[in-house]
């Protein structure tokens, strides 16, 4: 199931997350010095710390916008403010909702890339999301003889360089947010098997029920999202 970027809509007012719903929100990273000021004065004294040991600006402005903006939205949810959204983190640093929250059942994960990025809500099953630009790469068929499974490197190998590129970064966007979801590491893309062609949508070739989601959140950009469960109702809201 795709989404294009044409159905980003504003987030209502009255923010409600129905148990069957997904709400996908796409971040812009690039955000004014004045709303960088707000955001950085939302962070925790680590998140703080974080981002003063970026080296380059840019991305200690895009790291601030993050988690400035994700706390911002954790914060409709759980009708706080994002000053007060506490995190704790799991192996390999992913983000989760401190146990004072658990009985919200909220879930989230979240992607960047570039200057774009993407968050993915829901209530108490795993979810992953990974988004990628679209970008060059001198690598690409070797990654992908790495870490694809035979069937998907030959498909690749099938296709003109540019849409190479494109099918690639779906690949991995779909493998990447289903391994984020469980918690499992890069070192498991080649076991994530994931049909898809030119005009299909993306399939987790797996035993278990999973849903996974392709989005396009804006040109030269491709994310998944990867959710437990079946029956899922898709939200993407523009922050």
């Amino acid at each position: 199931m795709t989404a294009s970027n044409d159905i980003w809509l504003p987030a209502p007012t009255d923010l409600t997350l129905l148990p069957d719903e997904i709400h996908v929100w796409c971040i812009d990273l690039e955000q004014p010095e004045t709303k960088l000021q707000s955001l950085a004065a939302t962070l925790s004294s680590d998140e703080t710390s974080r981002a003063e040991r970026f080296y380059f600006q840019e991305h200690r402005q895009r790291f601030i916008a993050g988690r400035g903006i994700l706390r911002t939205i954790l914060g409709r949810y759980l009708g706080i403010q994002p000053l007060q959204v506490e995190f704790n983190y799991q192996q390999r640093g992913k983000p989760v909702l401190a146990d004072t929250f658990a009985d919200s059942g909220l879930a989230f994960n979240l992607s960047h890339s570039q200057g774009l990025g993407l968050c993915a809500v829901n209530c108490t099953r795993e979810i992953g999301v990974d988004l990628e630009y679209i970008r060059p790469m001198s690598d690409l068929e070797a990654l992908a003889k790495r870490f694809f499974l035979p069937r998907e490197y030959k498909m690749l190998r099938s296709l003109s360089p540019n849409l190479q590129q494109e099918v690639f970064f779906r690949y991995w966007t779909c493998k990447e947010a289903y391994l984020k979801a469980t918690g499992d590491g890069l070192s498991q893309l080649e076991q994530i098997e994931v049909s898809l062609t030119l005009t299909e949508p993306a399939k987790l070739q797996i035993a278990e029920d999973w849903s996974l989601f392709e989005l396009v959140p804006a040109n030269n950009y491709v994310a998944a999202v990867a959710v437990a469960n079946l029956g899922w109702d898709l939200k993407c809201w523009q922050y």
